[in-house]
């Protein structure tokens, strides 16, 4: 058996382990945001450390209720005894997915950089057609992607070309884009602030080559290929961290994977490279406050007189470094920031695009949708790039990620 093996079988014990510590209590029932809306999916209590005693390897699963769970990971966060709840949900959907197939349409959307790179070039005919009504219903009727899912525009430009053209100024501190594909191919001005924001702060940046994290593919149980993108990202990061410098990203779920998720749930401990890329992965919010608390942030911003919905997201949450977002848009002069009380804006990546998810993931955020309204929003701010698109969408009010509220308060002329 080889090293990454024993690791993997390592990483799984523990893993399963963890469930021992399972008391029944059902807090994380109360917090499930998808039980809570749908008799479909029993619950992750149910799904995860009850029915895990009666998995056995060598033999299929009966529980086809987990692919109603969302993964959204809210009840590892709020487990009292420490169980890996929604990573033995990832687990097991994974295997029950490996038993009864990948669909196509799974295969799409889990494969962001593929789309983006079909879509960028023909972006006018690609954003035309998926703004179409009758070419939206021809797509859920084909592939299986609800109609009304949003789905974000794309940009007609990558963010990776524009950074090709950029010579950061040199500085004495250092860092690595992580900007993830939802900013490479739909928001590059999104990778553009954020550039923009470290180099005010005397911060040179550099921006690696770089592919998808495997997120998707992850949670949409497709772990081999999930693992050999995560590996070659890693391979790309990892000079970066081996030279002692820190990589930032933009997508707050992204980050997460490289932090923790793809070493726990694709049991990638042994890693190398991707070991040393997560000791030094930070979100962007996150290292923004940390340059706060050392008193290095330049904080002379400019007042925005508005009002702003926060929401932070379930990834976001799984770091579990508090909310800094809040923290930075509260040094912003005359902006009011009103955070939302909502749990999961019901999107979860790729869950809510699905035809048969769609309604779930539209109960599931309805708290927050009325939130917004009921502040009377200018914006709504969110780390996620998939949340802000269906917050957008259900909402119909711009939703940015806070590095632009930042960049927009920030005064150029210093």
């Amino acid at each position: 058996m080889s090293a990454l093996e024993t690791g993997d079988l390592l990483g799984t014990l523990l893993m399963r382990e963890s469930l021992d510590h399972c008391v029944k209590c059902t807090i994380c029932e109360t917090f499930c945001p998808v039980a809570n809306v749908t008799p479909l999916f029993p619950g992750p209590k149910y799904a995860g450390p009850q029915s895990e005693r009666f998995r056995v390897s060598d033999e299929p699963s009966p529980d086809s209720s987990l692919d109603y769970c969302s993964g959204c990971g809210i009840c590892t966060q709020v487990c009292p005894q420490g169980v890996h709840i929604a990573e033995i949900n990832t687990q097991a959907r994974a295997k029950l997915r490996a038993r009864e197939g990948i669909t196509l349409r799974d295969r799409v959307i889990a494969r962001p950089t593929l789309t983006g790179r079909l879509g960028t070039p023909f972006a006018p005919v690609a954003n035309w057609s998926l703004s179409n009504p009758a070419f939206r219903v021809l797509v859920e009727k084909t592939i299986g992607i609800h109609r009304r899912a949003p789905v974000p525009k794309f940009a007609g430009r990558t963010f990776q070309a524009w950074a090709r053209k950029h010579a950061s100024p040199p500085a004495e501190r250092k860092v690595a884009f992580f900007h993830g594909c939802g900013t490479n191919y739909y928001e590059p001005r999104l990778g553009e602030m954020t550039v923009a924001l470290l180099e005010h702060n005397g911060i040179a940046v550099a921006v690696p080559k770089q592919d998808c994290c495997g997120l998707p593919l992850q949670s949409n149980g497709m772990f081999k290929d999930a693992r050999a993108y995560v590996h070659r990202l890693a391979e790309r990061l990892a000079p970066f961290a081996r030279a002692g410098v820190d990589i930032v990203g933009t997508s707050t779920s992204c980050t997460l994977m490289l932090k923790r998720e793809a070493l726990e749930i694709l049991e990638l401990g042994d890693d190398k490279e991707l070991l040393a890329v997560s000791a030094r992965v930070y979100d962007i919010c996150e290292y923004l406050i940390a340059l706060h608390a050392r008193g290095e942030l330049a904080t002379d911003f400019a007042p925005l007189p508005e009002t702003v919905t926060y929401h932070a997201p379930c990834q976001q949450q799984g770091h579990g470094i508090g909310k800094p977002a809040l923290e930075l848009m509260a040094l912003i002069p005359d902006l009011k920031v009103v955070e939302s009380t909502a749990s999961c804006c019901g999107i979860a990546g790729t869950y809510g695009l699905k035809r048969e998810k769609y309604g779930i993931a539209m109960d599931v955020g309805a708290g927050l949708f009325r939130q917004v309204a009921e502040n009377h929003s200018d914006l709504v701010a969110c780390d996620s790039e998939t949340c802000r698109w269906q917050i957008q969408g259900a909402t119909g009010v711009r939703a940015v990620h806070p590095v632009e509220m930042l960049h927009r308060a920030t005064r150029w002329s210093t």
